[in-house]
């Protein structure tokens, strides 16, 4: 660097923020509270100076976004599996922008580092896109047994919601989460088939829609409600093993997408740490700016393009 100065001010200000993310955001959720304040009267004078900051930053930010929440509202951070408010993950989101274009200024350059702390945002968006997919996967794996736990239930004599409420206590997550879900919202007065669609709806699943459905059936002409699961089940099972031989198949040409999407930001990132002012001219010039608008537009068309062609729907 050319400045100490500079520099030593810039990495205090990093540990600083590194700090405020891992003391403030990022707190245990479980941590003993003290009996002050579980009382109504609770006063927070002794709260310390760095939770009031991180109070403040909070409440200032759930001002900003409102109950909409902003693009990590609330339901978007459960499809993903986070515990974790709009609010708060909103702050711990700019504290990571500020930190990764931070660190990429002080080793490459500052366009760089605005590039970085710009795409950190748009990063964890698709980190809980990554996150729901996977609890979506988890929850039709666990589907059969799920299947099987409700059987089970409506055989020994339970109710439809008594099963319901027995695979969910059984189940693991995210199963157990939304079948907790479905029996807390008929108890206060949702209706158990819409409380079963919007299940279905948020797992993207069109083999619970097939259990919503049978359920619904059931309620309205009767019959043997586990006789039917079983056939459902069996259907299921054949379904996944189709998706299996498909998610095999297409692997190879998802971890191309992934290596080639990859491959542009690594190597740019690698050059401008071995040599920082090589690739400015990218924004100084008016053809290296024209080139790299023109870039970005194929990067982001290749990705659409590569993305539809390794996602297969059956």
């Amino acid at each position: 660097m050319e400045s100490p100065a500079l520099f030593i001010a810039a990495l205090a200000l990093c540990f600083g923020a590194l700090l405020v993310l891992f003391l403030v955001v990022l707190k245990p959720r479980y941590g003993s509270i003290p009996a002050n304040r579980r009382r109504p009267d609770a006063s927070y004078q002794g709260q310390s100076a760095m939770s009031r900051v991180s109070n403040t930053a909070v409440n200032a930010m759930g001002g900003v976004i409102g109950d909409s929440g902003g693009p990590y509202n609330a339901a978007v951070l459960y499809n993903a599996g986070v515990k974790m408010a709009p609010a708060d993950f909103t702050v711990m989101v700019l504290v990571a922008s500020f930190l990764a274009g931070t660190i990429v200024t002080l080793l490459t350059n500052l366009l760089l580092g605005i590039l970085f702390a710009i795409a950190t945002p748009f990063l964890a968006r698709l980190v809980l896109s990554v996150l729901r997919d996977k609890r979506r996967g988890r929850f039709e794996s666990q589907l059969t047994d799920t299947i099987q736990m409700l059987i089970g239930g409506l055989r020994v004599g339970h109710s439809v919601m008594r099963s319901i409420e027995a695979a969910a206590q059984e189940a693991d997550a995210p199963t157990s989460e939304e079948l907790s879900r479905v029996v807390t919202e008929t108890r206060v007065g949702k209706d158990a088939r819409q409380a079963l669609d919007e299940v279905a709806e948020r797992m993207d699943s069109e083999d619970f829609r097939w259990i919503g459905q049978a359920i619904q059936i059931n309620r309205e002409v009767g019959g043997d409600l586990a006789e039917v699961l079983e056939e459902v089940a069996g259907t299921i099972r054949e379904r996944s093993e189709i998706k299996g031989q498909v998610r095999s198949l297409s692997a190879e040409g998802k971890m191309s997408a992934w290596i080639l999407m990859a491959m542009p930001v690594g190597v740019a990132l690698i050059i401008g740490i071995m040599n920082p002012g090589y690739m400015n001219v990218f924004f100084t010039h008016p053809i290296g700016i024209i080139l790299f608008i023109a870039s970005i537009l194929m990067f982001v068309i290749g990705g659409f393009w590569m993305s539809r062609t390794v996602k297969i729907k059956f």
